[in-house]
């Protein structure tokens, strides 16, 4: 039996995440945390609101899905990484903000950092057991979103509502506003340059539009490993909280005699800079990709409030980015003071544009 805490229990992530434990008898929810929705009744431990890091202390979870979106699961990452409890990673943006610091917690708990996103989860299978001098680099792929094919005019007055129309995926409205900026796929980047330790120089992103093929992975040899399924989370989900089992779950095989073409593009920096801005942000290091994450999540509030254009959400992270100093974090109250800081300049340039 596996003990699961759950953070996020409300969300996409974590309403199928619920999904997959009914499933499993192995599987028991013992905790369960909310942003704001009620959860009554949802475990015999739940929280709505706040840190639930005290109440994941007296679940004494095995493991730990972080479903909360955006730099607000950082507690929940720390707190699972700190004591050795093994963490079922949803939540890129703690890992993008507080890279290193998560990477140092790991070092002292030594517990195992799983992910959940659909790339990473696929890049961890094909790169497991492999010694890193055997890689040569590492394949992303992003869906293009519902944008895909557009040019910078043709996107001015994109609204809120054909933003959110995804093609391939059903995510939550942050997530899915991401992935029409491509900041979703940049974020996953930076996430992945800590996953698997990979300069960005060997990390690549490429448009897949039919998102069967999740990660790619190129070997010293010549020869590369992909990962294929049908887009649906519950395949990584199942996978990180079963681990090192593979446990069923409800999706088909992916069927090739259906005749699936598999076709690969190079993404639009020029109509989609947030993919460039966040290599930017990673290869500085330091607070950068801190500040790239809070300005997004400003930046995105702001659009899907009708304060900001679609295109003023790269705008505004760019800006952004320039005025911060990016000076490294040495604990996590410099990190929050980084985050704190990129929130408010981000914030005064939405209330102007």
């Amino acid at each position: 039996m596996r003990r699961v805490a759950l953070a996020g229990a409300t969300g996409s992530i974590g309403r199928q995440a619920l999904e997959i434990v009914d499933a499993h008898p192995e599987l028991q929810l013992v905790a369960a945390s909310s942003g704001s929705t009620p959860i009554d009744g949802l475990a015999p431990l739940t929280q709505v609101g706040g840190d639930p890091t005290e109440l994941f202390d007296r679940a004494e979870p095995d493991v730990v899905l972080n479903a909360v979106v955006g730099f607000a699961g950082l507690p929940v990452t720390l707190w699972a990484l700190e004591r050795g409890v093994d963490l079922a990673l949803a939540n890129k943006e703690s890992l993008v903000a507080a890279g290193d610091l998560a990477l140092a917690a790991r070092e002292r708990g030594g517990g195992r950092l799983l992910p959940v996103d659909s790339e990473h989860s696929a890049a961890f299978q094909c790169l497991e057991g492999r010694a890193p001098d055997q890689v040569d680099s590492l394949v992303l792929t992003a869906s293009g979103g519902p944008f895909r094919g557009r040019t910078r005019d043709e996107l001015e007055d994109a609204t809120p509502e054909e933003a959110l129309a995804h093609p391939t995926w059903n995510m939550g409205p942050k997530i899915t506003i991401d992935s029409a900026t491509l900041a979703n796929k940049g974020l996953e980047l930076i996430e992945a340059h800590f996953l698997f330790g990979l300069p960005y120089e060997r990390i690549e992103v490429v448009v897949h539009p039919a998102s069967v093929v999740h990660a790619l992975v190129r070997f010293r040899d010549g020869a590369a490993l992909a990962h294929l399924g049908y887009p649906d989370m519950r395949v990584p989900i199942s996978y990180a909280l079963t681990y090192p089992e593979r446990a069923a779950t409800p999706v088909a095989p992916l069927d090739l005699a259906v005749g699936l073409t598999l076709e690969f593009h190079a993404p639009d920096l020029e109509t989609f800079p947030m993919l460039a801005l966040a290599r930017h942000a990673g290869e500085l290091g330091g607070t950068y990709p801190c500040a790239y994450n809070a300005a997004n999540e400003v930046a995105v509030a702001a659009f899907l409030d009708g304060r900001l254009s679609f295109l003023g959400i790269g705008d505004a992270v760019e800006e952004t980015l320039a005025a911060v100093d990016g000076a490294p974090a040495r604990d996590l109250g410099d990190l929050t003071e980084a985050d704190e800081r990129a929130r408010r300049l981000t914030e005064e340039k939405a209330a102007v544009a």
